[in-house]
């Protein structure tokens, strides 16, 4: 049934048309005699004819729309009652759940650094806190790679390598494809985007050219680490970083252990070449003694942040060595393996689970590794060493 609102407009209509309707009678009575007042009847009979069928037209409109039955309008449903709270029965619910998946990108080589290819999906075993996962994709991972470039540029250390920088990465770029990007980060007090993604090599070389004058002798490396991670956060596709420094973090904003807390949540491999010994070799060499003591925090930092993401880090001696070291970071990453899984612990506790994977023949029996010269070989396993949960409501 129409509301009382909705029935006030065909009230005040009616009124309206009968002042239309006194007037149009006012006119023809002194108009013209018998002709006013039969153009008066008709209009009257024509007006109420169209009063009714404005009427019924409104009326129409506001009846309720919807299958009727025997010609009875339906009643209009009450609205939904909330039902008093229950406890839930088994079956009673169906919840949409989001199965997380965690991909690690693996590279194994003999205890000597030799890479072992050729590896299959049945010679991977992993854990996820002691307990077995079940390894759901696997393969090599082609996809181009991107890599940042991040490199110490303070007035303090910079310039006992900085004369060698550029000729190191003509034993990287060789190695990389035309569709691998790069770029280029320099940091002192703060980080700097020097050359930013690019598949021109050749544009990194140059900026690499002139980086001749640092502004300020502090080198903040857990500023850049943490800035260059969140740069890297929304790239898809394989990812890397290569850090060239000393690993002495002057003044940073950022601690070691938010440094951490950073990296544990991101699956970017940080290979790093660690200057530190090259320096204090060449301050020997010059009378300058007891410097050594100075780098040892800071390169076994370095190895952390090398091992917890996945990575290696290297100590050359020599600045000769570094051209063989930019090769095999190359070699490192064109030779990984992407393992992909769905943990059988869904608690979405925001905690840090640790992975663990073994090479395995086969029957499941330890993966035996042998040289060109048949000797049995150690193997080593390069993979991040786990990640942090999601948090959030299971």
């Amino acid at each position: 049934m129409p509301s009382e609102s909705a029935r006030q407009p065909q009230t005040l209509c009616v009124p309206k048309f009968h002042r239309r309707l006194l007037a149009c009678r006012t006119r023809s009575t002194l108009g013209d005699g018998m002709n006013g007042i039969f153009g008066y009847v008709f209009r009257r009979f024509f007006l109420c004819g169209a009063l009714a069928a404005i009427c019924v037209t409104f009326a129409l409109a506001q009846a309720p729309t919807g299958p009727q039955s025997g010609g009875q309008p339906q009643p209009t449903p009450p609205p939904a009652q909330t039902p008093p709270a229950q406890k839930p029965q088994e079956g009673g619910l169906s919840i949409a759940v989001e199965v997380p998946v965690v991909t690690m990108d693996v590279v194994a080589t003999t205890n000597h650094g030799d890479i072992i290819s050729g590896l299959k999906r049945e010679n991977f075993r992993l854990f996820e806190d002691g307990v077995p996962q079940t390894v759901t994709n696997f393969g090599p991972t082609e996809a181009p790679i991107t890599m940042v470039i991040v490199m110490e540029f303070s007035a303090r250390y910079y310039g006992q390598f900085s004369y060698l920088a550029k000729y190191w990465t003509d034993a990287l770029f060789p190695n990389l494809k035309p569709q691998d990007y790069v770029a280029l980060v320099t940091f002192d007090m703060k980080p700097k985007m020097e050359v930013d993604f690019t598949q021109n090599k050749d544009e990194v070389r140059n900026a690499l050219y002139h980086l001749y004058f640092p502004g300020f002798s502090e080198s903040n490396v857990y500023d850049a680490l943490l800035d260059t991670v969140d740069r890297l956060k929304d790239v898809p596709g394989k990812k890397s970083i290569l850090l060239v420094a000393t690993g002495r973090d002057t003044f940073s904003k950022h601690t070691y252990d938010q440094t951490m807390k950073a990296l544990h949540q991101t699956d970017v491999p940080i290979f790093i070449v660690g200057m530190s010994k090259v320096i204090t070799n060449t301050a020997e060499m010059r009378g300058y003694h007891g410097s050594e003591i100075d780098f040892l925090q800071d390169e076994n930092q370095m190895k952390t942040f090398a091992k917890e993401t996945g990575g290696f880090a290297w100590f050359p001696q020599f600045t000769g060595e570094i051209p063989g070291i930019f090769r095999e970071v190359a070699a490192f990453l064109r030779n990984q393996y992407s393992l992909t899984y769905s943990p059988t612990n869904r608690n979405r506790d925001g905690k840090f689970r640790k992975v663990k994977i073994d090479l395995v023949a086969p029957d499941g029996s330890p993966l035996t590794v042998m040289d060109q010269k048949g000797k049995k070989q150690k193997y080593v396993v390069y993979a991040r060493e786990g990640y942090v949960a999601p948090k959030g409501v299971d």
